[in-house]
């Protein structure tokens, strides 16, 4: 596969690692300039007790606290990005705080673009480069080690009326900091170490597989996949192990500079979005269950690059032919992906089976399908759903 002529790459503004770092976001928030704060989470983070140190730290620095939301459903909501953008505005908000998983960081993201521009969320902004100035300051701190929201330039938001999750991509929504803190990412369950964990792997196996992949994604790409091989199943096995669940942090938060690259990254992104847009089907495990089966549709497409990720979870290709490397690299991910526990299929994870048309529907629309390596053909796309709805 070619190397794409020209791209574009970005990084976050700054990147905080390290053990109870959460407890420094005030001094961040206030280097930053902000001067009101409102911090935004979900009721999990909450009654954890993950927001206490960082709601402490805020009201010791010279940074007003004027809001807590903790409202954010599990998928973001673009009423709920409303909602607090009314809220900060009202306040004065000049600065947002998202503690939380993907969702609550994209909910901020959301919400920013309308403290930041105004305007209709879906009339408006969906689409990418389409916001045409800086928004407010935003410090992300995740508690989930998969969707890289933190480091990336898009946010993925859920249109409940039309069952769609709606896209926004631009370089003005990188968080001016993202803070990786694993002591905030002990307390998830096993079920979702591996689920977030290997939305986090498919990020960078769709990303270095894409039409639109480049050096700088490559690199971090591959990095990823090795730390998530080397990681996950001692995360998932141990939550207490801080070096594992660091390693996790970093590697959504690599992956999650990676799709900033290559923007559109693949058939099995695109689906997923289809699924959880139109099922109660998590986004983490949406990944999980399709990634093998868009893998097998792409291999003969891509082997050159899935040969080249083998190295990365520890397979010995020297005497294998670039075929056999693709095809060994494909049975390990989809091995290690059922290692888990997770549901093989989208029916025993709740899904319709008479949505399948719906959802190929979706899928073809939704701009990561653009640059698989393969072109998408509907009825393939319908036929990829269909076996996983059986």
């Amino acid at each position: 596969m070619a190397l794409k002529e020209y791209y574009e790459f970005y990084t976050p503004k700054k990147t905080i690692y390290g053990a109870n770092m959460a407890a420094e976001i005030g001094q961040e928030a206030e280097q930053i300039g902000g001067t009101k704060a409102m911090i935004i989470t979900d009721k999990g983070v909450m009654e954890a007790g993950l927001a206490e140190d960082v709601k402490k730290s805020v009201e010791k620095s010279s940074v007003e606290l004027v809001e807590v939301f903790a409202d954010v459903p599990v998928n973001s909501e673009i009423e709920v990005c409303i909602e607090i953008a009314k809220i900060g505005a009202e306040k004065g908000v000049d600065i947002l705080i998202s503690v939380g998983g993907g969702s609550v960081i994209d909910t901020a993201k959301g919400a920013n673009i309308l403290l930041g521009v105004g305007g209709d969320l879906l009339a408006d902004w969906q689409g990418t480069n389409l916001i045409p100035e800086p928004l407010k300051k935003h410090v992300a701190i995740p508690t989930t080690a998969g969707t890289g929201a933190e480091s990336s330039l898009g946010a993925v938001i859920k249109h409940s009326p039309g069952n769609q999750k709606i896209t926004f991509n631009s370089p003005y929504l990188i968080p001016d900091v993202a803070i990786l803190d694993p002591s905030l990412t002990v307390s998830m369950p096993p079920s979702l170490t591996a689920a977030t964990g290997i939305d986090a792997l498919t990020h960078a196996i769709e990303s270095f597989s894409s039409l639109e992949h480049a050096l700088p994604s490559d690199a971090l790409s591959f990095y990823t996949v090795k730390l998530i091989y080397e990681n996950l199943p001692i995360a998932f096995e141990n939550g207490e192990d801080l070096e594992a669940r660091g390693e996790m942090l970093i590697a959504a938060n690599l992956a999650g500079s990676a799709i900033c690259t290559t923007l559109s990254i693949g058939a099995c992104h695109a689906m997923a979005h289809a699924a959880g847009g139109l099922s109660p089907v998590s986004h983490g495990v949406a990944n999980a269950i399709i990634l093998p089966v868009v893998m097998e549709y792409n291999i003969d497409y891509c082997q050159d690059r899935y040969a080249e990720l083998a190295s990365a979870v520890g397979i010995e290709t020297s005497q294998m032919s670039e075929a056999e490397a693709a095809r060994a690299f494909l049975e390990r991910i989809r091995d290690f992906i059922w290692s888990f526990g997770l549901p093989k299929n989208l029916k025993e994870a709740g899904a319709d089976p008479s949505l399948a048309e719906k959802m190929a529907d979706e899928a073809m629309g939704d701009a990561q399908i653009y640059a698989n390596p393969r072109e998408a053909e509907y009825e393939e796309i319908l036929g990829l759903f269909k076996s996983l709805l059986e």
